[in-house]
């Protein structure tokens, strides 16, 4: 019959059940070591890719920006110019603004309410109705920068936002 008794074809059983146990374990962990380094490399490479198609949008964006500015502000700076051809010296010598009107344009520009007007206003100098127009004239031009800043700042949120999805 069997020459080896049972307790120790027992034992030899659950030793070569544990080896056996052991090595799926060992090939298992290597196994899931391997998906799990391969996950990482694939979430790296779409990073990379990411950050790639950000830094390009970005690099659009301000270009377009760049370039609407600068006609922007040839335009603006065009207007200004223009300001004594439109307000000759004549409209100058018979229409002035006085202070009471440039500190109220001034709180309404601010969005603050004005001060009082003070009887020192009706006394003091005058000012050039071309100097009110090249002042005005400046600050839309001042305007429509930031208006093509915003708008180039809302195409940048949108393409960072369109590159992660």
């Amino acid at each position: 019959m069997s020459v080896i008794p049972l307790p120790y074809r027992l034992l030899a059983l659950a030793a070569l059940g544990l080896t056996l146990v052991g090595f799926g374990w060992v090939k298992g962990a290597g196994h899931v070591q391997a998906q799990w380094d391969t996950a990482v490399q694939q979430q790296a490479l779409q990073a990379t890719a990411v950050r790639e198609e950000q830094a390009q949008a970005t690099v659009e964006v301000i270009t377009e920006y760049v370039d609407r500015v600068r006609v922007v502000r040839e335009k603006g700076d065009t207007i200004i110019k223009e300001v004594p051809v439109y307000v000759p010296v004549q409209a100058d010598a018979a229409c002035t603004i006085n202070r009471g009107f440039v500190r109220l344009h001034d709180a309404a520009a601010a969005g603050a309410l004005p001060e009082p007007a003070r009887d020192a206003d009706a006394a003091a100098a005058d000012i050039a109705l071309s100097t009110v127009a090249a002042t005005v004239a400046t600050n839309y031009q001042t305007c429509h920068e930031t208006a093509e800043q915003l708008r180039a700042l809302q195409t940048w949120v949108r393409e960072m936002a369109s590159t992660t999805q």
